[in-house]
């Protein structure tokens, strides 16, 4: 168990409204710190009022990109409880990430304890309106004063946390999806599963494309024959063609969501057919074209749910269910922001009380 050490800040600041809320803009009071050695392992945990860090020039995470990063979320339950949904599922994916990149592994409790800390000295800052909830991001950096190509011998993990509102201006509406055919997001035997910042450096060129035209974000290819369908953005998705529901299976170059494997626990628990695995772009513009094309939605921790409504592959353009949310879409919304605020009954033991 970790011995956290504190010291919390005497200049607060002004929280925002929850109305007034956008999604990364605005941190809490205090973050989370601990420093890795070789020698000492994991060491040095502390809270400390939120404030910049110092790094030399040098710092290996500067021109390697030896990084790391988680996203979860923190809800105000109906009950007044303080509510993370299943951050075992980060936590175990942090160290699968970390053993990736070659980061040391972090100890699960350990992690647990600093995120739960942080939460609690911040719980003030969770908003409690509909839709609004604490974004908590932990992280990893390297740190070593050094120029060349290795694992670092040093670390800073840290973690901070937002007050956030909808994660894209459509909110639970449709958005708009651009179909990727230039560039490519990942490849089976490089990072692509991995939670690291440059997975998503390698995606701006391509979402500022899409945005340019009009669209929210980016429906990914993979990277070889560039016809399986792999990603949207920052979320993995799903299809419902003739009742069934299918996901593109892992293959290594696609990230584990969490809300991914929540969404397919709940579709079988309701007696869905759900399955994982691969599908061109180019059957699902057929599945349209035979009306069996019934929703398209997308799944992660920052919108949970988003709903495709249009599609735009090589300037063919489809709507898909009228540009609404369907049923499943909307189903799924509800029961697992339910779930998190404890709203609806936790009958799979996801959520975790801070």
């Amino acid at each position: 168990m970790l011995n956290i050490q504190i010291e919390k800040t005497n200049q607060p600041k002004q929280k925002p409204e929850p109305e007034e809320l956008v999604f990364g803009a605005v941190f809490t009071d205090h973050m989370f710190v601990m420093d890795y050695e070789i020698s000492q392992g994991w060491h040095n945990p502390k809270i400390v009022p939120y404030q910049p860090i110092t790094l030399e020039p040098s710092a290996m995470v500067f021109h390697y990109g030896q990084e790391m990063f988680e996203g979860m979320k923190a809800y105000k339950g109906v009950d007044g409880r303080v509510l993370l949904f299943r951050p075992e599922k980060n936590i175990e994916r942090t160290n699968k990430t970390n053993d990736r990149i070659c980061i040391p592994q972090i100890d699960e409790d350990d992690m647990l304890q600093a995120i739960k800390a942080l939460v609690d000295i911040d719980k003030d800052w969770i908003p409690n309106a509909g839709g609004t909830a604490l974004y908590i991001r932990p992280f990893i950096i390297a740190t070593d004063p050094y120029l060349g190509v290795r694992p670092s011998n040093t670390y800073k993990f840290m973690v901070i946390a937002c007050p956030v509102g909808a994660y894209y201006k459509e909110g639970i509406n449709p958005v708009k999806i651009w179909v990727e055919t230039e560039y490519v997001r990942a490849v089976p035997g490089g990072v692509g599963e991995a939670k690291t910042g440059g997975n998503y450096a390698a995606s701006i060129k391509a979402q500022m494309k899409a945005k340019e035209r009009g669209y929210t974000q980016v429906l990914w290819l993979d990277g070889v024959e560039r016809k399986y369908v792999e990603e949207v953005g920052t979320m993995n998705v799903f299809f419902k063609i003739n009742g069934e529901i299918i996901t593109p299976e892992l293959t290594g170059s696609i990230l584990a969501g969490v809300t991914r494997n929540s969404v397919i626990e709940l579709l079988n628990a309701w007696g869905e057919r759900v399955v994982e695995r691969r599908i061109t772009i180019d059957e699902i513009y057929e599945a349209h074209k035979a009306g069996i094309l019934e929703e398209v939605f997308g799944t992660g921790t920052a919108a949970v749910i988003s709903p495709v409504g249009e599609l735009n592959y090589r300037g063919d353009m489809i709507t898909i269910n009228n540009n609404e949310i369907g049923a499943l879409s909307q189903k799924i919304y509800d029961t697992i922001t339910g779930l998190q605020t404890g709203a609806i009954k936790d009958e799979f033991g996801w959520t975790v009380e801070v």
